[in-house]
Formats: structure tokens, C-alpha cells, sequence
């Protein structure tokens, strides 16, 4: 049988799991608009919180959108409604990412409803974390997370571990050189009271996580030289637990399919008791990107580096309200 039709507070449910989702900065790039006529809702990119210098292809923002489609797949799951997706559905429509119809028949995915408990709890932690190794059977029941979204998870040994960490370093040199880059990062950065009033997306100073003092952890000091008052220093761990998600190709829907993955290995790390972080500081420079992946893994393309581990939960950063993401019609 088909599922009942939705009413707006169902609908406005589903899409606040959705926007629970991790994406660059915070910048929370999407926006959803609900065909009550058809059951469907669509996804779209809003082209106003593009990265012009870090993200000029908009690969990191269909990362960011794929989360939040997966968020919604399994808030849906939850509410007991299979979920029928296409990703870009319209090769004339760009900006439009993906549809799901929310009124079809099937069973839901049990699997996926199993994880939600994890979306409130799921934050970036910007902490040290523990100097413990994820165990095997942790690691394989990450990457297997990851296959079932059509994506890789690869656990780096310590050469590739090295090689990650220097692409880290090298990039923020680079950002030194290239200070017009950090524009995009200034935009993301709520620090004191320069934008006035409560933030709604991007990185509040409350959730900058300490300075680092010490340790060999790429944790992005999304502060750079602005001092923040009481902020406290510490030391990360030395050597990070690093992950690589990737895909075997690097077009539109492969970024969204690895959006997908990552939201399903993060929630999945979540419930297994593991902080986690991402990191795409070198990924943002098509060269080091390149070199980011192991030439003797089957590895395609890295979409993007985890840092996984055992410490402080991340902090919960804002969210724009629903209305101002979803337009019911």
C-alpha cells in the first residue's frame, strides 16, 4: 500500500534531520521544496552560499548536500516511509541535486532507521583526541557502511598517514601566500560580535575547539590570528587516526553518492562511541587533492580525509530554522 500522504509537520521533520548534516564551514548549501501534489521533495543547492576560491567546481557542496539527502533517507526510514531517490534528475536544471518520493510503496530500510538516534548526537569535534587505534572490527564496519553508499573507506598505513599530514602543512603555507583565499573562510567565521546577533550557520567561536599547542593533528584553526578571549590551548594527539572516503569516479553524482557515505560512516562512528572531524584543508587544492589518494589502492578519487578517534564530542553548531530552507507547495 501506498504510504499516507504527509502534512507540513511531517514534512518539516524530515527536512530538519536533513539539515543536521555536516558541510563545508557550515555553510548549510541547500534548500528543499516540497510537491505535495506528487509526494515528492526535492533537493536544490542554493547558489548563494557557494565557495567561490575554495570549492569553484562546487564539489565540496554537493558533499555537503549528499549528507543531508542521507539525513533525510533516514529520518524517513524512521518514520516508517520508503523513500524513492534520483539523483540530478534535470541535466538542465543544475541546481537541482536530487528528488525523493516520500509516498510510494515498499518496506522501509530498517537499517537506516537503526541510525537515527545518531543524528542529534553527531557534531564535528574540533578536540584532541585519544593516542588509540580504531579497532578492526570498527574499521570494517565503517568501510562497509561506506560500500553500501557506493564509496571507499581506506584506513591510510603510517607512509600515506605522513604523506596526508604534510599535504596539511603544505596547504597552510600556501594559505599564507594566497591571502585572498581566506575570504571564503572569513565568510564562515562567527568570532566576536562582527555579524551581530545569534548565528545561524557557519563556525560560532564557541565552536572553534581549543588552540593547538602541540601534536600532529590537522585541526584547521578557523580563528587564524584573531585572538578570542579565554580561549583555552591544548595538545592533539600525534598520530591522528585518518581515514580517506572516496569514489572510482568524480562527477556530480558521485559527490553526492559520497556525501551519502560520509553521513553514513559519521553516524555509524557516532553510535559506536567515536568523535569525529572532517578534514579538507588539502582537498581544496586540486594538486595536493590528486595526491591525497595511495597509487597502489583502487582508490579513484579522495572526496574526502576523516579524523576519527576517541575524546570530546563535537560541539553542536547552529542551524538556519527550517522555513528558511523549505518551501511547501
Amino acid at each position: 500500500m501506498p504510504a499516507p500522504a504527509l502534512d507540513h509537520e511531517a514534512v518539516t521533520s524530515l527536512v530538519r534531520a536533513a539539515t543536521a548534516a555536516p558541510s563545508l564551514h557550515n555553510a548549510q548549501p541547500w534548500q528543499f521544496r516540497w510537491h505535495s501534489g506528487t509526494g515528492v521533495l526535492a533537493l536544490r543547492a542554493d547558489p548563494e552560499r557557494t565557495m567561490p576560491r575554495l570549492d569553484p567546481g562546487h564539489r565540496a557542496l554537493h558533499l555537503g548536500c549528499g549528507a543531508a539527502l542521507f539525513n533525510l533517507r533516514v529520518a524517513a526510514a524512521d518514520a516508517g516511509r520508503p523513500t524513492d531517490v534520483r539523483l540530478v534528475p534535470d541535466p538542465a536544471d543544475p541546481w537541482l541535486l536530487a528528488t525523493v518520493g516520500l509516498t510510494g510503496t515498499g518496506r522501509p530500510d530498517d537499517e537506516l532507521a537503526r541510525l537515527y538516534p545518531a543524528i542529534p548526537r553527531r557534531h564535528t569535534s574540533r578536540h584532541p583526541f585519544e593516542e588509540k587505534p580504531i579497532p578492526p572490527d570498527v574499521q570494517q564496519a565503517l568501510a562497509e557502511a561506506a560500500r553500501q553508499e557506493g564509496a571507499q573507506l581506506v584506513f591510510p598505513g603510517p607512509w600515506h598517514t605522513e604523506a596526508l599530514l604534510d599535504h596539511v602543512r603544505d596547504a597552510e603555507e600556501r594559505d599564507t601566500l594566497e591571502p585572498e583565499r581566506l575570504a571564503d573562510v572569513r565568510r564562515w567565521v562567527r568570532v566576536g560580535d562582527r555579524d551581530g546577533g545569534p548565528a545561524l550557520d557557519g563556525i560560532p567561536e564557541y565552536a572553534l575547539g581549543p588552540r593547538k599547542r602541540g601534536g600532529r593533528a590537522p585541526v584547521r584553526d578557523f580563528a587564524g590570528r584573531e585572538r578570542v578571549p579565554g580561549r583555552a590551548a591544548a595538545v592533539f594527539e600525534s598520530v591522528p587516526n585518518l581515514v580517506l572516503l572516496g569514489t572510482e569516479n568524480d562527477r556530480q553524482a558521485d559527490w553526492l553518492r559520497a556525501g551519502q557515505a560520509l553521513e553514513r560512516v559519521l553516524l555509524l562512528a557516532t553510535l559506536a562511541g567515536l568523535a569525529t572531524a572532517l578534514t579538507s584543508h588539502s582537498l581544496e587544492r586540486p594538486d595536493l587533492r590528486e595526491l591525497a589518494r595511495d597509487p597502489e589502492s583502487s582508490l579513484g578519487f579522495v572526496q574526502m580525509v576523516l579524523r576519527l578517534g576517541y575524546g570530546t564530542p563535537g560541539t553542536v553548531s547552529p542551524r538556519r530554522p527550517v522555513e528558511d530552507v523549505l518551501d511547501m507547495s
